[in-house]
């Protein structure tokens, strides 16, 4: 509907004989806009564009719509306000989607501005307008062009909350789609990514999250995806291996447990997702030392046994058999003095300082298990899969493993 009279409630009240000065204005509309144009073009970067190009055109059409409301509305007609207004709405949603700030808008309003006064002034001469009339006219401009970059604003919080909202929906699907099993490709990644605001990344990690009960969720980077809201939550790190970029979890907030998956291409979330849980769950019964951040691919020897803990603990009990042999309180003792002394290469006196024991305590826990378990400790083709049988019976206690008691062995 259109407003009633001059469509500026704060804009003083136009007297009878400005509204007829004003009507001599008409005539000079369309040179008014074009010289407008001309100087927002000139002055404005976001606005300079190709003469003749669909931008000009349009910005052309705009500001003679705008002049022609104000010159009508001044000189006592009754214009569409709300047509004007849904131009200007228009205007500042176009600026939210193109990503731009209001600044280029609320300059280009300025120089129309400019533009006006200057040739109000030129008319007061060639009119002979009084200064109450000239007076009067600059005040509704002003008031005019408030109520303008106001529709403009509004247009502008408008879409940028839509398209904030759309972005977040997108994003989700996006977090979803990265952790898919089938993987998803390369391609609808990338496809759902731009509109998202995401950058596609070479890799990513996927951070398994304990949250306590109760406890808010925290302030996240803008590149880091998110799902709070899923029985186990998780997040999604671009570039993890990137300077600083795991960063914020070390300032997760106290109570909070977090696992990183390994890196991965884009593609293959799942699979960091779902070691980054078992990483996790080992980390909080113990399996997994340390509080805060646990890195699956630092606990891989654990990682990978917990995945068959079962088919271990039958192994251990067939291969290490031998060590039934020993007294029960030295066979987890035993057993870890040779996982030592292995991954030492072989060196009794790295082995004691791991240990904390004397080097001749190593040598004679070594010699007894190699008359326990024969050649399997030196032939290569059975060490790896020792060094595996020995990880599991020390790291899950597959075998009995009483307070060690003080060192007293000597030989």
């Amino acid at each position: 509907m259109a407003d009633q009279g001059f469509p500026v409630p704060t804009a003083p009240p136009l007297t009878d004989a400005v509204r007829r000065d004003t009507g001599a204005l008409r005539p000079h509309i369309e040179a008014a806009a074009a010289e407008m144009v001309l100087e927002i073009q000139r002055q404005v970067p976001e606005y300079a564009c190709p003469p003749g190009s669909r931008f000009s055109r349009r910005m052309h059409w705009a500001v003679n719509q705008t002049v022609a409301h104000f010159v009508e509305a001044l000189a006592g007609g009754r214009p569409d306000w709300r047509a004007l207004t849904d131009i200007y709405v228009e205007v500042g949603a176009y600026e939210a989607r193109k990503g731009r700030s209001l600044d280029g808008l609320q300059s280009a309003v300025r120089v129309a501005g400019q533009v006006a006064c200057r040739r109000f002034i030129s008319e007061t001469r060639r009119l002979e307008w009084s200064l109450e009339t000239l007076g009067q006219i600059t005040e509704s401009l002003f008031a005019f062009l408030e109520r303008v970059a106001g529709a403009a604003s509004r247009g502008y919080a408008e879409a940028t909350e839509r398209l904030a909202t759309e972005r977040e929906r997108l994003r989700w699907r996006l977090r979803d789609l990265l952790i898919a099993d089938p993987p998803a490709s390369d391609e609808a990644i990338g496809e759902l990514a731009r509109p998202a605001g995401w950058g596609k990344p070479r890799t990513i990690a996927v951070v398994a999250v304990r949250r306590p009960a109760g406890r808010p969720v925290p302030v996240l980077p803008p590149h880091v995806l998110a799902d709070w809201h899923c029985a186990e939550p998780y997040l999604i790190v671009p570039d993890p291996e990137g300077p600083g970029q795991d960063g914020f979890l070390e300032s997760l907030p106290a109570g909070y447990r977090a696992a990183i998956g390994p890196t991965v291409p884009p593609a293959a979330g799942a699979l960091s997702l779902r070691w980054a849980r078992r990483t996790l769950a080992l980390a909080e019964d113990g399996t997994v030392p340390g509080e805060g951040v646990a890195r699956c691919m630092d606990h891989l020897p654990a990682v990978i046994i917990s995945m068959s803990r079962e088919l271990l603990a039958f192994a251990v009990r067939e291969r290490l058999r031998p060590l039934d042999e020993l007294p029960p309180h030295r066979r987890a003792l035993f057993a870890r003095t040779l996982l030592e002394y292995m991954k030492c290469h072989d060196n009794a006196v790295d082995a004691a300082e791991r240990l904390m024991v004397h080097d001749q305590t190593v040598r004679y826990r070594v010699r007894r298990l190699k008359q326990l378990l024969g050649d399997d400790v030196n032939d290569p083709r059975h060490r790896t899969e020792l060094l595996l049988l020995l990880n599991a019976a020390v790291e899950f206690d597959l075998i009995d493993d009483p307070m060690e008691r003080p060192e007293t062995e000597r030989g």
